[in-house]
């Protein structure tokens, strides 16, 4: 169907009558006639009847116009949802459980005219090659990983490191300590089932493990956060790392508990990541926000991986 034919249908309904549409329109009364000929005769119908006073809506037209109307509202919806600066800001956040994620709530909150889409790719790799082709604006992750080096037109700046926890139930032999050095984990299991080999996380914890001799143990299903708090809480052997901004809800029978590590302190290095020519005026406000928030890294008492080292952030 032809969306010329239906505005212009529309513009003679709401004008009252052809000549004035066609003044409305720019266009010639007779092209006026001829759109709304094609329209008709596209849809099997007659729209208007003619007479000496004009042409009036015949009933197939009376039921035709709401629809008519419907669509070029939703052909004004789809140009807005690509224009510049109309569509709105998409971004990953890897999952919606986990500490980016409120980072991007909180930009909400700052600027809530500011439409979001938050999207969730699981890989580092995808991330990345959605940022490059403009299915997403920014990704947020651990860059960059072993082996893997950002394209010329990526770029990157730290927003977020993020301080690591021990997490144990009742009975682990850390549970009732106020806080812990990794070095104290040498030789202890750490559970960790959804650390899939490939990702940035996976590399993050592999290179944890090396540094203080901790077992990194992702074997086994991974039945979601609550299967891996059930466990935990039973368990005298085993613990988990999570954050202190991870939004976890347990049960209060289990009495879990999260210990600080200390000297150093275990932090995972959050990048936000967008294309160098993304034009997208909320991408500027988020990089903004996030870059303003962020204290830069300490100079001591921290550990990340080598490869995790940040390149000076931004400032706007």
């Amino acid at each position: 169907m032809d969306l010329t034919a239906v505005r212009t249908f529309v513009t003679a309904v709401d004008a009252g009558q052809f000549q004035e549409a066609a003044t409305n329109l720019s266009i010639t009364p007779q092209a006026v006639s001829k759109r709304i000929a094609v329209l008709e005769k596209d849809l099997g119908v007659q729209l208007f009847s003619r007479t000496a006073r004009g042409a009036r809506l015949t009933i197939d037209g009376q039921a035709f116009l709401p629809y008519a109307r419907a669509l070029l509202q939703a052909e004004e919806r789809a140009a807005a949802s690509v224009r510049p600066g109309r569509r709105a800001l998409r971004v990953d956040v890897i999952r919606r459980r986990v500490s980016v994620a409120g980072l991007l709530r909180d930009f909400h909150r700052a600027y809530p005219e500011t439409d979001l889409d938050v999207v969730t790719l699981f890989d580092y790799d995808t991330a990345v090659a959605a940022v490059r082709s403009g299915a997403i604006d920014a990704t947020f992750r651990a860059v960059t990983m072993p082996g893997r080096q950002l394209p010329d037109d990526i770029e990157t700046t730290p927003v977020f490191d993020e301080p690591l926890y021990l997490f144990t139930g009742p009975a682990h032999e850390f549970a009732t300590a106020r806080a812990i050095a990794p070095a104290q984990l040498a030789g202890r299991r750490i559970w960790m089932p959804g650390n899939m080999p490939g990702t940035e996380w996976a590399a993050y914890y592999d290179e944890l493990a090396a540094t203080f001799g901790v077992t990194i143990d992702a074997v086994g299903p991974n039945f979601g956060i609550e299967h891996l708090l059930d466990t935990i809480a039973d368990s005298t052997t085993l613990a988990t790392f999570v954050s202190e901004q991870t939004p976890l809800v347990w049960p209060a029978g289990h009495d879990l508990r999260r210990i600080p590590l200390q000297d150093p302190t275990p932090v995972y290095p959050h990048s936000l990541i967008w294309r160098t020519d993304n034009p997208h005026p909320a991408l500027a406000a988020l990089r903004h926000h996030l870059t303003s928030a962020y204290p830069g890294r300490a100079d001591n008492g921290i550990w990340t991986p080598k490869w995790a080292k940040p390149a000076q952030p931004e400032r706007a």
